[in-house]
């Protein structure tokens, strides 16, 4: 019995992963071993899953078929799999987390570590990148996202904490160039923008009635690490836009001032989110309750 199911998860991992290089990866095999798999995997069911290129592989029609029911039935395992953990309440198993470099070091990393103390049989992987990855494809079970979610349909989404964000500069600019009272003095200061992808990251700023606008902002001054920003104004080099999280300790010892505190601000959501076609085992819900407890204690702090 054991036989007939030998390749379905390497099947599976490659279809999901996008190739069989990628999947080789993920398993911790040799590209050939993968490759092999597949055809002991094709030769016993007797049809090609695979159109093979020299660069690319593309399921056939009878690979999506047997993928579409490979998945169902994995599904099931799974679905047992976390039955059995809710009953015995024991966390086992690998997690891998996806998470943003700043806010995933200084907030939720430390919140996993001791989620990981606690459950010793549990095996934990982070990984820090401010891209937006996939999770299905790139092999995480979870990833924690700051900002909107779009209005894509693929994913589960659970709100974990509101960042507070704050206009801020240091004493030393503020005492040779003033401070702006309204919208219309931005002009007339250096901005510290945060920049990717060619486009900067639009300030949301209260009015004179108080309302928040969306304020599009240019500048000399470009960064795409948002640490690097909070140093630039610490070094008086202009006004920044910044989560209160990242710059409390700075304000606390008085590099940094907070403008327009007595203003609405804006706030920018963070979610949990996953795969919507997997179940979610204990280790992973137990992760997301973590993180939800801890985290707004983590950024009132």
């Amino acid at each position: 019995m054991r036989d007939r199911f030998d390749g379905v998860q390497v099947f599976v991992e490659a279809v999901e992963s996008g190739g069989f290089a990628r999947a080789a990866d993920r398993l911790s095999l040799t590209r050939s071993a993968v490759g092999k798999a597949i055809a002991r995997l094709e030769e016993r069911l007797g049809v090609r899953l695979f159109h093979r290129t020299t660069r690319t592989q593309s399921l056939t029609e009878d690979g999506q078929q047997y993928y579409e029911r490979c998945v169902r039935a994995i599904e099931e395992l799974r679905a047992g799999e976390s039955l059995l953990e809710s009953g015995r309440r024991e966390v086992v198993g690998r997690l891998r987390v996806s998470l943003p470099v700043l806010f995933g070091r200084y907030c939720a990393a430390p919140i996993l570590r001791a989620y990981a103390r606690r459950h010793p049989k549990l095996e934990l992987e982070l990984n820090f990148n401010d891209r937006q990855i996939d999770l299905i494809a790139d092999g995480f079970d979870l990833a924690v996202r700051n900002g909107s979610l779009g209005n894509g349909t693929s994913l589960h989404a659970r709100r974990l904490v509101s960042q507070r964000k704050v206009l801020c500069a240091s004493p030393a600019y503020l005492s040779t160039r003033g401070e702006p009272r309204c919208l219309a003095d931005l002009s007339e200061h250096d901005l510290l923008v945060y920049w990717r992808n060619d486009h900067g990251l639009a300030w949301q700023l209260p009015d004179t009635n108080g309302a928040l606008i969306d304020v599009s902002v240019t500048s000399r001054l470009r960064f795409d690490d948002l640490e690097v920003i909070a140093d630039a104004a610490v070094d008086g080099m202009g006004l920044a836009w910044l989560p209160h999280w990242l710059i409390r300790d700075r304000m606390r010892q008085g590099k940094l001032v907070e403008l327009w505190g007595d203003r609405p601000s804006a706030t920018m959501e963070c979610y949990a989110v996953w795969p919507t076609n997997r179940y979610l085992p204990l280790r992973s819900r137990l992760a997301i309750d973590a993180l939800a407890a801890e985290l707004p204690k983590c950024l009132d702090t």
